[in-house]
């Protein structure tokens, strides 16, 4: 009787410890701990002559926050449309009167903004799934091994490819192991991660390396930047403080370890407040101090969490794999409203003018292990104040679905990519009036 009395306890003790181990952290922040309220996530303004580099990088700047300071809301009109004949994972850059757009199977197009014609493309037969980045008079591109990329392939390499803006001439190339970063640019140097565990710092001139930093696993995040520092994250489920100047390494945090285990982060972080929003794949979006790497707080919110995180007006706003779409304190982790996403939510979220906008992925998580919602792939805007649907659609897939520039947006679908101007606007009645001319001359 004894005996059977242990066994029964221990394993009631077992399963207790697995169904703890099983759950996932959950943390309340404050506003009273490493919550820089002087640092309000809005972009810099549009210089008063025109700009010519009106969208620059992936998340618009250094820090990645996702937000527009272009002011458009719809309805809007299309302008043009452009296939590129397979899929577009991230969204394009704008700069030079031009979109550069890289499409996953090795096609780069660099088009007229405001034709949508192709002024020069490459082709590189080598998979991309990250945005271009625009310097002075140059175009960066990220690059994996060559198609059909498959995951993990032994000695695959990769590169990164300085192209002149206006031209496309090449001017060098950095080799290294295959590259899914977006490169951040900052103070004359280029900040990428790979599949050799290293994060780099290339000169932009040039394209030599200055410094690189060995991770614990691949690192296909992008980075962000803050006073000095970049923030990128692992595939082992670390997130990394360096030093932007020398690469030393300045605080680690990881995500929750469940049986020994962390899931990877696949999103780039957000630096907002003195913080450091970076949702994870196990589903719970962290906040770590940019200081001090603390955890500040931590919420479940779905299964699984690919896209980045915008943070606009002390919110963050993030998607989930099994269709949520959250405005949350950017302070404490609140849940501010909850919106049916209307299916997976793969990319970041971007705000223009208090709209959020967020695309859906039919096909994303077709082998989950957890569950994932299922609708068209389509695009979202939702009010940033409650949430409401003010406008959806017809495409979108996985890229963060918005850039902008002073005139139009661009949406990215699953292989098109679209240009719009809000109805009413001088873009939009010089197209309409394009278009009664074209109509005129073919009746003739």
């Amino acid at each position: 009787m004894g005996a059977a009395l242990v066994a029964a306890l221990a394993v009631a003790i077992g399963v207790y410890a697995y169904e703890k181990e099983k759950e996932p952290i959950e943390k309340r922040g404050s506003a009273g701990e490493e919550f820089v309220t002087t640092e309000e996530p809005k972009p810099e303004p549009p210089p008063a002559k025109r700009n010519p580099r009106p969208w620059p990088t992936y998340g618009y700047d250094a820090a990645r926050q996702h937000i527009s300071p272009y002011d458009h809301r719809p309805p809007y009109r299309q302008l043009w449309k452009i296939d590129a004949h397979d899929t577009l994972e991230f969204p394009p850059s704008v700069g030079y009167g031009r979109v550069y757009v890289a499409q996953q199977k090795g096609l780069f197009f660099a088009l007229d903004a405001q034709t949508g014609k192709v002024e020069w493309r490459k082709s590189l037969n080598r998979c991309a799934a990250s945005s271009p980045t625009i310097g002075k008079g140059v175009v960066y591109q990220s690059y994996m091994h060559p198609v059909e990329c498959l995951q993990d392939q032994g000695g695959a390499n990769g590169f990164l490819v300085a192209w002149d803006a206006d031209t496309g001439r090449e001017r060098w190339r950095f080799k290294t192991a295959p590259i899914e970063s977006s490169p951040l640019l900052k103070n004359g140097r280029l900040y990428v991660g790979s599949w050799d565990h290293n994060v780099y710092a290339i000169d932009a001139d040039t394209g030599r390396k200055i410094w690189s930093f060995q991770a614990d696993d691949q690192v296909n995040t992008s980075a962000a930047y803050w006073k000095g520092r970049i923030f990128i994250a692992s595939d082992g489920g670390t997130l990394y403080a360096l030093s932007a100047r020398t690469g030393r390494l300045l605080w680690s945090a990881q995500s929750q370890s469940k049986f020994g285990s962390r899931e990877f982060w696949y999103a780039t972080p957000t630096v907002a407040y003195g913080r450091v929003y970076l949702g994870n794949t196990d589903g719970t979006m962290y906040v770590f101090g940019a200081k001090s790497g603390k955890l500040l707080w931590a919420r479940p919110l779905g299964t699984y969490i690919y896209g980045a995180a915008a943070v606009y007006e002390r919110r963050v706003f993030v998607g989930t794999y099994d269709g949520k779409f959250y405005a949350l304190d950017a302070a404490t982790g609140d849940t501010i409203w909850q919106t049916d996403a209307h299916g997976a939510v793969h990319g970041a979220p971007t705000v223009i003018d208090g709209l959020v906008y967020y695309s859906v992925c039919s096909s994303c998580g077709s082998a989950a292990a957890r569950a994932v919602a299922r609708g068209p792939d389509s695009t979202y805007a939702v009010r940033a104040r409650d949430g409401k649907t003010v406008w959806h659609f017809r495409d979108g897939k996985y890229a963060n679905p918005v850039v902008a520039d002073e005139e139009r947006i661009y949406i990215t679908g699953q292989a098109q990519e679209y240009a719009l101007a809000p109805r009413g606007s001088a873009a939009a009645r010089e197209d309409a009036r394009a278009g009664r001319k074209r109509k005129r001359e073919a009746r003739r």
